[in-house]
């Protein structure tokens, strides 16, 4: 038994240095945008940018939300119909149509995808090129996804935000739905990961490398678009937020990211299989496509999430007191920092036992994601394959 002690005694050191010395990233503070009360200062010019792709299910509420905003200045909603085989046009239209500020929305084609373009960031800035023909640069652009529903003063508050704070890019983890019971395993779990690899304080000071945004709702400051180059210059990112936080932040610019319960994901995950694909097209792509470095990171997550909860239960059946002490602990202590996402979700504490199955799934589809790239399928989302 001694190397199971060595290995829970590793997980105990490795999880105290994360707890104390990785920006608290397990404090999952929501709504940090609020407090800033719209119109302060002078109203600012707002180019909203939706990119579709066959997105009928979602986009009608996701419009619907973003034309009824409180918003004291000049603002516009351009979605990008990207080569869609269903009704998402059509929907949109129908989702606004008795609303009095329907003037605000339009619907810009999409472009033929070219490379290196992922299919997304092709979209979005063909939206940016059809309003800078049509209507000039505007102050702010907001991109958004065709399924996130935004609270009546969203825009406002993180518009005054960013004037008040000097940020160049506002960006919101949307809250995501978390009813059924994959989502209850996985979504919690989604967002502690994510904070743990870009810890939002780091992300958020300038003193620090670390640059991470939420590409459901991203605030950007068009004169540090311009500055960064424009879309074109992360053209090939399959992970486009962090790409373009990590822009706009080694450029000079002032970033800000937070978790957000005013705006919100309606996308609902009945099944594992949305889950896996999601992560399947960039999980790879985050490690950098390197094979060494995905056994590195299974391995690491092992160690961290599934090492606890084996080594407790063979330390019992051992009766081994010392490996049930030092693991238990662990396994506590990892539970005990995954409480605040769990709150900031809705879900009772008891759920923190789930993190080590959730950990496991997540391991294994990352590791797919590395076969996905190692037979030239990586990076598949929507019908397209992007090996970026």
């Amino acid at each position: 038994m001694g190397k199971a002690f060595g290995v829970a005694a590793a997980s105990l050191a490795a999880w105290t240095v994360l707890a104390f010395g990785r920006g608290r990233f397990w404090q999952a503070k929501v709504d940090g945008q609020r407090g800033f009360a719209p119109g302060v200062h002078a109203p600012k010019r707002v180019e909203v940018i939706v990119p579709a792709r066959n997105e009928a299910a979602t986009i009608g509420p996701a419009i619907a939300s973003l034309v009824a905003q409180r918003y004291a200045g000049p603002l516009a909603i351009t979605l990008v119909d990207d080569d869609s085989v269903d009704d998402t046009a059509a929907v949109a239209r129908r989702a606004i149509d008795e609303s009095s500020q329907r003037a605000r929305f339009s619907i810009a084609s999409g472009r033929a995808l070219r490379a290196p373009w992922t299919g997304k960031l092709n979209a979005l800035d063909a939206g940016v090129a059809f309003v800078e023909r049509e209507r000039g640069r505007p102050d702010y652009w907001l991109f958004t996804d065709a399924d996130i529903e935004h609270e009546a003063d969203n825009l406002a508050e993180l518009v005054a935000k960013a004037e008040r704070d000097g940020l160049d890019l506002v960006s919101s983890m949307v809250h995501l739905h978390c009813e059924s019971g994959w989502e209850r395993l996985l979504v919690p779990a989604f967002i502690f990961f994510f904070a743990k690899l870009y810890p939002f304080a780091w992300s958020n000071d300038p003193r620090r490398a670390t640059a991470a945004a939420a590409g459901g709702c991203v605030l950007v400051r068009a004169s540090a678009l311009e500055r960064i180059g424009g879309l074109p210059v992360i053209a090939d990112r399959l992970i486009d937020d962090c790409a373009l936080a990590a822009e706009v932040k080694t450029t000079g610019g002032k970033i800000w990211l937070g978790l957000s319960s005013r705006a919100a994901s309606i996308r609902e995950y009945e099944t594992l299989e949305p889950f896996w694909t999601m992560v399947k097209r960039t999980a790879f792509t985050q490690l950098g496509r390197s094979y060494a470095m995905t056994a590195f990171a299974a391995l690491g997550m092992a160690v961290l999430y599934l090492a606890p909860p084996a080594l407790t239960a063979a330390g019992i059946a051992r009766r081994d007191v010392r490996l049930v002490g030092v693991a238990g602990v662990t396994w506590a202590l990892m539970s005990a920092l995954y409480l605040p996402t769990l709150r900031a979700y809705g879900r009772p504490a008891r759920d923190a036992i789930t993190l080590p199955l959730a950990a496991a799934l997540y391991v294994a589809m990352t590791v797919d994601s590395a076969l996905a790239h190692a037979r030239g399928r990586g990076g598949r989302w929507k019908g397209r394959v992007h090996r970026a």
